[in-house]
């Protein structure tokens, strides 16, 4: 199979807007990267992006000329408000993928200790870092999108400080967070997506860092974890990871969100931009999450709430 990547270089204050169009038509979401400078260094040393690359790959199929034609419809509505640069396609091998995502994934550090590596090169961070190496491959998820990076700080500060919590990353690509999770402490990871090549992926990459015991991974969303006959939750957890969209978190409310998360435990939700924060915070209310801190950069939120 060939792949179409399509890539808009834009400044930050449509890049948001530009990554959910790209959203709906990408397989395995969009990455958002500074153009121009690789991101190497601590997240107080980056300097402020003015121009970010915008990329999402769609399959070279029978499809391929609507989804084109549906891209540049919504970005010529867009124009009339705001100027929308020309995405620009190239047409990628199957057996090129990879190396269409090396050209800018580098290594970087997040938080206080946590030190993410392509699998293909070799260093290996400061003493004392967790290290995670990841190949990417077809799933989303390097580490290089804020809310990624947010939801990583989050886990951090809640597992240093409790590490002894069962964990699920619902939505898990590839399987970046629930591998950061179990370095962390985390005694047992729950991964699961909708998408059968990110649960492939998980667990290939799982196995190169060496945890693949500590995580299952599975194929599913929020209603494999939901007894259909009851309502109830088949599962808790103490710790819920959910890197996903907010229109999605906003719909798993209504779907049994706050049942799989344990009396007294955290979940952490990624994937939000500023102005559906309150949105997506009066919607886990209703689920009986309290939401209680907001971790931010630039336009990206991450909401922790607690579980009464």
């Amino acid at each position: 199979m060939k792949w179409i990547e399509v890539s808009m270089e834009v400044d930050g204050e449509s890049a948001e807007v530009i990554a959910e169009i790209l959203n709906r038509y990408g397989h395995q979401g969009v990455a958002i990267e500074q153009a121009g400078f690789f991101i190497e260094t601590w997240e107080d040393e980056v300097p402020k992006p003015e121009r970010l690359n915008v990329r999402a790959y769609f399959p070279d199929d029978d499809r391929a000329e609507a989804a084109k034609k549906q891209l540049e419809d919504a970005l010529g509505h867009l124009s009339m408000m705001y100027p929308m640069p020309t995405p620009k396609y190239t047409l990628i091998d199957d057996e090129d993928w990879a190396e269409a995502w090396k050209v800018n994934y580098k290594p970087l550090h997040i938080g206080k200790h946590i030190f993410i590596r392509p699998l293909w090169i070799t260093e290996v961070g400061e003493p004392g870092d967790v290290v995670i190496a990841l190949d990417p491959g077809m799933a989303f998820g390097t580490g290089t999108h804020p809310s990624t990076q947010l939801v990583l700080e989050a886990a951090e500060d809640l597992l240093t400080a409790n590490p002894q919590q069962r964990t699920l990353d619902l939505g898990c690509g590839s399987g970046i967070l629930a591998i950061g999770a179990v370095k962390l402490g985390a005694p047992h990871v729950l991964a699961i997506d909708t998408d059968p090549m990110a649960i492939r992926v998980t667990v290939e990459n799982a196995e190169q860092n060496e945890v693949a015991d500590r995580i299952t991974a599975r194929e599913g969303s929020l209603d494999s974890l939901i007894d259909p006959q009851t309502g109830e939750a088949k599962e808790q957890f103490d710790l819920s990871l959910v890197n996903i969209l907010a229109k999605v978190i906003i719909a798993m409310c209504g779907q049994g969100l706050g049942k799989i998360v344990k009396a007294g435990g955290v979940a952490v939700f990624g994937g939000i931009i500023e102005e559906q924060a309150h949105e997506v915070e009066d919607a886990l209310r209703t689920t009986g999450l309290q939401p209680y801190k907001r971790r931010l950069s630039g336009d990206w939120v991450v909401i922790e709430a607690r579980k009464e």
